[in-house]
C-alpha cells in the first residue's frame, strides 16, 4: 500500500463548470424499485459510471459541486437513500445491507451500466464497500473518504480513555430529543430548534440551502436520521463478516487533515493525537484491502471533505476513472 501525505495536483476536470444547483434542489428522476421510489441524479457520458454515496444523514445534494465536474469527463450519478432527500421512506432496518439492495435495485430499475466506480463519505463509505464485496462483477474502483469501519466505536473510545463513548452517548440522546421534537413539529428560536436544525447549511449555495433547512424540519427527516443511527451496531457487523481482500481494485482513501475533536486555537491534546492516529490507522487499513489501495490525507479537511474541499475528491475519483480505462484496454 502507498501511503500519501498530501493531494499533489488536481485534475483537469476540476476546470468544469458546476452544472446549475437545481438539478438537486428538487426531484429529477423518481425510480420505483418496487412500490416505493428513489430520486436519481445523472449526468455526463462515457464509461465507468461514478454513483456517489452520502454520508449518514444526507440526501445526494452534498455532492452538489463534485458530480458535475466529474460528469465532464464520464457518466456520473448522485441519489438519494430512503427517507432523505425526494426519496421514499422504506418500511425495514437503514442498515448497510438494506441500502446495498436499494442501490442495487435503483441502478437496474434505472438502465445505468456498470461495473461503476463507487465514490462514498463516512457511512456511504461502508455501503460502496458493501456494495463491492456482495456485487463484486458491478465494481471496478472506489474513492472511500472517511469510511466507516467496524472498529471506528471501539477504537476510537479506546484510544480516547472512554471519551468518545460518552460524546456517543450524548449525541444519541440529543438524536431521541431531536425526532421526538421533529414529530411534534420545530419552533423556530427555541433552543431545541437551534442544536437539532440551526440555520441554513453555509457549504449549500442559496437555492440549496433552503430546500435543505425545508427538509431538515420534517419528522420524516428525523425518522430517517433515527433509523441509521439505531443500525450501526448491524452496519458494523455486516462489515466484519464482509470484510475481504479487495485484490488489485483501484482505490483511493481520503482521510481528514483536521480532528474535528480538536480545541481551535489550543494545543493539540495527546488524547486528541492519539484519536486521529487510530483514525488513519483506520483508513490505511481499508486501503490495504487492495493491492492498488492509497491513502491520501487532505490537509485543512475534516470529516466531510466533499463539503470543503470538493477539488480534492474530483482528483481522486478522476485517478481511480482514468485507471480503470487503462485497465479496461
Amino acid at each position: 500500500m502507498k501511503t500519501c501525505l498530501f493531494l499533489v495536483l488536481a485534475s483537469a476536470s476540476m476546470l468544469a463548470s458546476a452544472a446549475p444547483v437545481d438539478a438537486f434542489a428538487k426531484a429529477q428522476r423518481l425510480v420505483d424499485i418496487g412500490g416505493r421510489k428513489l430520486n436519481l441524479v445523472c449526468s455526463g457520458t462515457g464509461a465507468p459510471t461514478v454513483v456517489f454515496e452520502a454520508q449518514s444523514g444526507s440526501a445526494g445534494r452534498v455532492w452538489w459541486d463534485v458530480q458535475p465536474k466529474v460528469a465532464a469527463r464520464t457518466r456520473a450519478c448522485a441519489y438519494d437513500r430512503a427517507g432523505f432527500g425526494f426519496s421514499d421512506a422504506a418500511p425495514r432496518q437503514a442498515d448497510l445491507a438494506s441500502s446495498v439492495d436499494d442501490l442495487h435495485a435503483l441502478l437496474r430499475a434505472a438502465g445505468e451500466k456498470g461495473p461503476y466506480v463507487m465514490v462514498g463519505n463516512s457511512l456511504g463509505g461502508g455501503i460502496a464497500l458493501l456494495y463491492r464485496w456482495r456485487y463484486p462483477d458491478e465494481v471496478s474502483g472506489l474513492v472511500l473518504i472517511e469510511p466507516m469501519h467496524e472498529e471506528d466505536s471501539a477504537r476510537a473510545n479506546a484510544a480516547s480513555q472512554g471519551k468518545m463513548a460518552a460524546m456517543e452517548a450524548q449525541n444519541d440522546a440529543m438524536m431521541v430529543a431531536c425526532t421526538d421534537q421533529g414529530a411534534k413539529g420545530f419552533v423556530a428560536g427555541t433552543e431545541l430548534y437551534d442544536a437539532c436544525i440551526g440555520g441554513v447549511m453555509p457549504s449549500f449555495p442559496k437555492a440549496l440551502g433552503s430546500v435543505d433547512l425545508q427538509q431538515r424540519r420534517t419528522p420524516a427527516y428525523w425518522k430517517a436520521m433515527r433509523a441509521e443511527q439505531q443500525a450501526l451496531p448491524a452496519d458494523f457487523a455486516q462489515l466484519r463478516a464482509a470484510r475481504t481482500s479487495l485484490g488489485n481494485l483501484p482505490l483511493i482513501v481520503l482521510a481528514r487533515g483536521v480532528s474535528p475533536y480538536a480545541v481551535p486555537g489550543q494545543p493539540q491534546s495527546d488524547l486528541n493525537k492519539a484519536t486521529e492516529l487510530a483514525n488513519f490507522s483506520l483508513q490505511a487499513e481499508t486501503a490495504a484491502l487492495s493491492k492498488q489501495g492509497n491513502v491520501v490525507v487532505v490537509a485543512g479537511a475534516g470529516h466531510v471533505v466533499q463539503e470543503t474541499h470538493p477539488q480534492a475528491v474530483v482528483a481522486a475519483v478522476d485517478d481511480v476513472v482514468e485507471r480503470v480505462r487503462q485497465g479496461a484496454k
